[in-house]
């Protein structure tokens, strides 16, 4: 077999406008499943952290600490990607969606679906949380993501941009096709990646800006709880990471897989002949 056959292959770019989608019932099914996901991952995210809060008020030691949240938080991203990847990719996260409209994974139609819905997925979570503990959300500021007193609007912005760059990368490298194929004896452990890096970002990040790293996540939040502060900021919440996600696909289609080196490569060998 010649040297040049590649033992995986890469799926071609998805159109940037398909419209045949909005006759696919899978395309619906997916749009279900982020919703869902992403009210789950709001529901336990809130709740874990406003637990942790009143706990942590009575008793300096009786809530799970900045460890807990972030491997609450993590371990949820596992299990949802783990569910739902198969359905609708498990994105949960509008940046996630983003960088994959830019490295042409999704069309552009899909992604705005899948945002709206994460959007509206992250507000019913933090309703539902809201809902079984309106006095401790509304004590504990409903989890809302906010510059944390001593933080530059900088700090705070560059946070989002690194954090969110870290997981955008992490889920590049766990759904690579060249990854699977050299791989595919452990297909099942391609979320676990992705939940130890939004579990890193958190233990980082949560002094700084509560950790967004996810816009549905931080605009859910905000709007439930609804108070100035959780406004006065909320730009970098979007911002941040959509900026992190651009430099993730970038990063992933420019340098790792060589996108514009190949194409000019093949340029060159198609004007040579």
């Amino acid at each position: 077999m010649s040297n040049n056959v590649k033992d995986y292959q890469d799926p071609p770019p998805a159109p940037f406008i398909d419209a045949g989608e909005f006759i696919q019932w899978s395309f619906y099914r997916a749009i279900i499943a982020e919703f869902v996901a992403t009210l789950l991952f709001l529901y336990i995210l809130v709740l874990t952290v406003i637990g942790n809060a009143s706990l942590s008020a009575s008793n300096v030691c009786g809530g799970v600490g900045l460890l807990g949240i972030s491997w609450a938080v993590g371990g949820m991203i596992f299990v949802l990607v783990y569910c739902t990847a198969g359905i609708s990719g498990g994105h949960i996260n509008p940046a996630v969606t983003f960088g994959m409209l830019l490295a042409r994974k999704i069309s552009l139609i899909r992604a705005f679906f899948y945002i709206v819905a994460q959007c509206l997925g992250a507000i019913c979570g933090c309703a539902l949380a809201k809902s079984l503990q309106k006095t401790y959300y509304v004590q504990f500021q409903g989890a809302a993501n906010i510059i944390a007193d001593g933080y530059s609007i900088g700090t705070g912005l560059a946070a989002e941009i690194i954090g969110t760059f870290v997981l955008v990368y992490t889920v590049f490298s766990a759904t690579d096709p060249k990854r699977n194929a050299r791989d595919s004896h452990i297909p099942v452990l391609a979320p676990l990646p992705i939940g130890f890096a939004v579990i890193m970002v958190h233990l980082a990040t949560i002094p700084i800006t509560g950790t967004g790293i996810n816009p549905a996540r931080s605009l859910g939040a905000a709007v439930m709880y609804n108070k100035a502060k959780a406004w006065d900021h909320h730009w970098i919440f979007w911002v941040g990471p959509f900026i992190g996600a651009a430099i993730a696909a970038t990063y992933q289609v420019v340098i790792i897989r060589a996108g514009t080196i190949k194409a000019l490569v093949s340029f060159r060998s198609s004007s040579a002949l």
